[in-house]
């Protein structure tokens, strides 16, 4: 299999984006599979056409993107992006909206096709907190899972795609209060466990993961 990860730059106030050092130290090849690295900004439609530009110059069989939810104090494999796309966009560093309005006619949600029920539990097997999640967002983490939906439904039908948001690494909170972090040795672990389920299941399991808050 040939499969893409691809890592958030820094934005806002951080000089550095977790997701960006974990694909550092992933592997090249995972249970056999090769793994090509791709840094993407956080910027919404841009991020989008970046990784649009990859998948024309190599069939992947899956497209995952890591990124960072402050905050959160697990790994979170994503299950769904919202339809936030017809609304005015940012502009091209991500600021104050401009007035072009760009419409999206696909659904009006995408739910990820990977085994991302697996994936939480082979992270949890390793020792590692993780949840998965029924929100990405609002912001650039939902924008690209949409729109990795709306290419695997209009032009890539074969490719499973995903999500996965992880939580500050400890340096990043020397200065925020009550802001939980985690390691990035245990994250790459992490990240590795839920790219080899990927790699060796089939079917998702088949249990509720729900929350009552």
């Amino acid at each position: 299999m040939n499969i893409l990860v691809a890592g958030f730059d820094p934005f806002g106030d951080e000089q550095i984006n977790p997701a960006m050092e974990i694909l550092k130290l992933l592997p090249k090849k995972i249970n056999g599979s090769v793994i090509d690295k791709l840094e993407i900004p956080t910027v919404f439609h841009k991020s989008k056409t970046v990784i649009e530009e990859k998948l024309q110059q190599k069939v992947y069989d899956i497209v995952l993107v890591v990124g960072q939810a402050g905050g959160r104090f697990e790994i979170t494999p994503e299950r769904i992006a919202m339809n936030i796309d017809d609304a005015r966009i940012p502009d091209n560093e991500g600021n104050q909206p401009i007035d072009e309005v760009i419409q999206i006619t696909g659904a009006q949600a995408y739910f990820s096709n990977l085994p991302v029920k697996s994936m939480t539990a082979a992270i949890k097997a390793q020792g590692i907190p993780a949840r998965l999640s029924n929100t990405a967002g609002t912001f650039v983490c939902n924008h690209i899972l949409y729109q990795l939906g709306f290419l695997q439904d209009t032009q890539y039908p074969k490719m499973k795609f995903g999500f996965i948001h992880v939580p500050f690494i400890p340096e990043q909170v020397v200065n925020k209060v009550n802001q939980p972090s985690m390691s990035l040795e245990m994250m790459v672990r992490g990240l590795q466990a839920a790219i080899a389920t990927i790699v060796d299941t089939n079917e998702d399991i088949k249990k509720p993961l729900g929350e009552i808050q």
